[in-house]
């Protein structure tokens, strides 16, 4: 989840479905194809997914503005490119079955859930984690699976993952994520201290990690068990 940008409002008029359905298709031209993902999967996935029901009622008519948004417990839901990029980078595959640690609002989840088989999300803040299961469920994403924990642990009753998709930054890459990642997976996940983080994309071959940095971000910190690791 992104850290919440300098200068958001929240006064917003009522805005109706319709013209939430054509920001929607706006969001996806002007602010993700035009800064380079293309991936028409992706692209769908996103046109399709209603952000407005993944934010805060006093927040819905800035659904689709280019920014991340507050969600409560001082987590932001991210701003839609950096969710189409991460993942258009993870190239997720539709029999895959995605590890994603950091549910927030759960609209990542959903984005994903589109395009594979199964997603086991996990968030360490239980008030958002049953919010979150609340709204998938609302909508009608049956192929995600939500639970209230410390995602540095990950989820080892469902392992192996074809992919792991981190929205919040460690300091390091967490051991059992790596262990827990299928051979030939990948893995998007923001490293570093907050104002310094590069999300980095890594590829595990020969039960080794293959990685390489490919945007810097700002991401909010991972708690629990990473900052003990420290």
């Amino acid at each position: 989840m992104l850290a919440l940008l300098a200068g958001a409002g929240c006064n917003h008029a009522r805005t109706s479905v319709a013209d939430f359905a054509t920001e929607r298709e706006r969001m996806v031209k002007e602010q993700i194809v035009m800064r380079g993902v293309m991936e028409e999967s992706v692209l769908e996935a996103m046109r399709k997914v209603p952000r407005e029901e993944f934010v805060p009622e006093e927040f819905r008519a800035a659904s689709y503005d280019d920014r991340p948004l507050p969600i409560g417990y001082d987590q932001t839901i991210s701003q839609p490119f950096i969710v189409a990029f991460m993942t258009e980078q993870l190239r997720p595959q539709a029999g895959d079955r995605v590890l994603e640690i950091g549910t927030g609002s759960g609209y990542q989840a959903a984005i994903l859930a589109e395009l594979v088989a199964e997603v086991y999300s996990i968030e360490i803040i239980e008030p958002l984690a049953k919010m979150a299961e609340a709204t998938l469920q609302r909508l009608g994403y049956k192929n995600v699976h939500v639970k209230a924990g410390d995602g540095y642990k990950g989820w080892p009753e469902h392992a192996p993952f074809d992919c792991v998709i981190v929205t919040c930054a460690p300091d390091h890459v967490p051991k059992p994520l790596v262990e827990q990642l299928k051979e030939g997976g990948r893995m998007i996940i923001p490293v570093g201290p907050f104002g310094e983080q590069d999300l980095y994309l890594l590829e595990k071959e020969n039960g080794e990690l293959r990685q390489r940095a490919v945007s810097p971000v700002r991401f909010v910190p991972m708690t629990g068990e990473a900052v003990e690791r420290k």
